[in-house]
């Protein structure tokens, strides 16, 4: 998940290319088909009509929960900036698995001094996303079994500096190219996503080195391209002539659990990887739809990558990072490569033989995560999705297929994600100063996308690879870097973080809106910070999950506590729950807690990163609220939004406080609620390479100053949480 904050290596994880007016829907339609008039008399009127909407209520699901909880039952973690992880008294915590743990066959005990090799084997780095998938006691499949289970998660990148990934090196690596291969070939393996099993026993829980479920998926694994795109010219390259596979997936960050039990993973921030060099604007021709494309998503020519993996050698696994058009045809080159990033892709945790699936129904963007509605008997599976860069956009996406509840218990998981997952339609989010929104459809059927003048769509296939241009052209709605979404258990609205947004502005292409309408300085010591610094959540309430209009309201505005009231601390926070960039969000299925963590760098002058608990409310549950400021020039602008009621520090509080540099990530709990684990991210991040030889100048030696493992260099790893009574987390 990419800082937009003051932190020193930010550059490469935070993409920023939207340079879209997107002026109001209504003009739009008008003025694409004015410039193109494919659709005339009745039969344009049907199309337009064909994005008609519907009305919308708050669902009201059966959450199957225990009986809904009213207070949260513990004492808030103060604010802290120990080198230390901090839960509430009552909580114990626990390290189960952190960078370099060997989890394969081969792989010797963890040094940590950066002479470890062979990461294929190994936990990979910074523990982002994760879900459990349960085990029974015979080691099958299993609901409700608490004590034994897999947890799937994403590795989405490392601790670098200057190119090198310095931590992982002896010496801290090459800072300049050409990159030396031995050192690259760790990077490589250390991305991705890993398989473990995990079980609690007498002294507390522990992962299996041996187990067989355990896998390792890394940039080099073989991949399939699913959906739309499969075969698509745009895919093809010197590795996949025929456009339909790729290999490994990349910068992985929010996750979610499939209606039939399998893991979602959204590549993000991946285009920071790939190389072109500085005439293959030239080569490709400055005006062709390839240039336009590769710029919309983050890849100018001559900009450096961000690990230069491209320059260590002739080999194919390093060639590929190059994206320049040099040979005769795309067959020859890997002009294409990154189009084969920026996916959801699928896996089954339970099968290590089945190659993952890039689902490219689900569009190309930085996804962060992709998170489910309840399936419901005869309608179709839904999930949501954000974009998380700056001014990107929400997206839904509702299947073909209508939701057949005896695939929750298929055996071939991956053919059911096949059905539910290839076929369907893609929405993009559209936000009314009003409250209401709309979804506006991606897709050849939609005239605005088909007659587009500015980039030219020949079929959906071209959409799913180039959404966010598809995007562009219906007029979504520019949002603060969306996150993670989460679907409330208790009544299915949906939950959106939107982290911060240091271009938000009063005026211009990203002026402040109903939907995002904060614009303020915040100082972080002597630094001083624009725009949406601290972030807020948004929540949308649809009557069906697979409507076409919505209600919404502003959750949470995240602030400090002693930050203006009128203008800033929109949402009443004290110091028992006032909190900054706002990034996971996970609600629990067995209490229905809304966990929040956040991956900030605006109010790390006062507290690490940290994990809030909330009992959310619903939308409507506050009021409007309008915004004044003023400009330069002495005139004003009024900004009305639509807030949720005023936080509590009985329903909303601080549950834990991370180590230094450390991003809070990642959540996911046992059936029984009884288990809770967190992934700690980046622990040092700021620590600089030249100190490498010099552990006292390490911004952070967590965990080996918890006692876990080898060595004083920092990791990313996974705890464990439980209550010391044995009770529910949070209760």
């Amino acid at each position: 998940m990419p800082f937009d904050s003051p932190a020193p290596r930010a550059s490469f994880n935070d993409e920023d290319s939207n340079r879209s007016a997107n002026p109001h829907f209504d003009a739009i339609v008008q003025q694409r088909l004015s410039r193109r008039t494919l659709l005339r008399g009745a039969a344009a009127g049907a199309a337009v009509g064909g994005l008609a909407l519907g009305g919308c209520a708050t669902t009201g699901a059966s959450d199957g929960m225990h009986s809904p909880l009213t207070t949260l039952g513990f004492t808030p973690v103060a604010k802290s900036l120990a080198d230390t992880v901090q839960v509430p008294q009552g909580y114990r915590a626990q390290v189960l698995y952190a960078l370099g743990d060997p989890i394969l066959p081969g792989a010797a005990a963890f040094r940590n001094d950066g002479t470890d090799t062979d990461f294929d084997k190994r936990a990979g780095d910074h523990h982002d996303g994760m879900e459990w998938f349960g085990l029974d006691a015979a080691g099958k499949p299993s609901e409700r079994f608490a004590s034994r289970g897999l947890i799937a998660m994403n590795h989405e990148a490392t601790t670098d500096e200057k190119l090198t990934s310095f931590f992982l090196h002896a010496d801290g690596g090459a800072a300049s190219l050409p990159r030396k291969a031995a050192e690259v070939d760790k990077e490589l393996m250390i991305h991705g996503l890993s398989v473990i099993e995990v079980q609690a026993g007498s002294g507390g829980w522990s992962y299996r080195k041996d187990s067989a479920f355990n896998r390792r998926i890394t940039t080099m694994t073989p991949a399939e391209i699913h959906g739309p795109a499969r075969g698509s010219a745009h895919l093809v390259t010197r590795y996949s002539p025929d456009g339909t596979r790729t290999r490994g997936t990349l910068n992985n960050c929010g996750t979610g659990k499939t209606p039939w039990a399998t893991y979602v993973s959204g590549e993000e921030n991946w285009f920071g990887y790939f190389h072109r060099d500085a005439k293959d604007d030239e080569r490709r021709g400055k005006k062709d739809a390839s240039v336009v494309a590769l710029e919309r998503y983050g890849r100018k020519a001559g900009a450096a990558s961000r690990h230069g993996w491209e320059s260590a050698g002739a080999q194919d696994m390093y060639a590929r990072w190059n994206n320049s058009a040099t040979g005769a045809s795309a067959q020859g080159d890997y002009r294409n490569e990154m189009n084969g990033f920026g996916y959801i892709v699928e896996i089954d945790p339970y099968d290590g033989s089945k190659a993952l699936r890039k689902r490219t129904a689900l569009g190309r963007m930085g996804h962060e995560n992709a998170t489910f509605a309840r399936p419901v008997a005869g309608q179709p599976v839904v999930a949501y999705m954000g974009d998380d860069s700056r001014g990107e956009y929400i997206y839904k996406f509702v299947s073909a297929a209508r939701w057949d509840p005896r695939d929750a218990h298929a055996t071939d998981r991956l053919a059911v994600g096949d059905k539910y997952l290839d076929q369907g339609t893609l929405y993009v989010a559209k936000f009314k100063e009003d409250g209401s929104g709309e979804w506006l459809e991606l897709s050849m059927r939609n005239p605005i996308v088909a007659a587009n003048p500015d980039f030219e769509f020949k079929s959906d296939a071209d959409i799913a690879i180039f959404t966010r241009l598809a995007a562009d052209a219906v007029g979504a709605t520019r949002m603060d870097r969306p996150e993670w979404g989460g679907v409330n258990p208790k009544n299915g609205e949906v939950y959106f973080t939107l982290t911060n947004n240091s271009n938000r502005s009063l005026d211009g292409a990203m002026a402040a809106d109903a939907a995002n309408p904060r614009v303020y300085t915040d100082m972080n010591g002597s630094k001083k910070n624009n725009g949406n610094v601290n972030g807020h959540i948004i929540r949308m309430a649809e009557g069906q999950a697979h409507a076409m209009a919505f209600r919404w309201d502003i959750y949470l505005f995240a602030s400090e506590a002693g930050a203006d009231k009128g203008a800033i601390n929109l949402s009443n926070l004290d110091d028992s729950n006032d909190l900054s960039s706002p990034d996971g969000l996970v609600f629990s299925p067995s209490t229905g807690i809304c966990w929040i963590q956040t991956d900030d760098g605006a109010y790390t002058d006062v507290t690490n990163c940290m994990l809030m608990a909330a009992i959310p409310g619903q939308v409507g549950d506050g009021g409007k609220k309008t915004l004044a400021y003023k400009r330069a020039d002495g005139s004003e602008k009024r900004v009305d939004t639509h807030a949720g009621k005023a936080q509590s520090s009985v329903t909303f509080k601080r549950f834990l406080v991370g180590p230094r540099g450390a991003e809070i990530t990642g959540w996911c709990e046992s059936p029984d609620g009884r288990a809770m684990f967190i992934n700690i991210q980046h622990p040092g991040e700021n620590t600089k390479m030249a100190d490498i030889a010099n552990p006292a100048k390490y911004e952070s030696q967590w965990p080996a100053n918890a006692g876990y493992g080898a060595g004083q260099r920092p990791r990313s790893a996974t705890i464990v949480i439980t209550k010391v009574d044995g009770g529910r987390i949070g209760t």
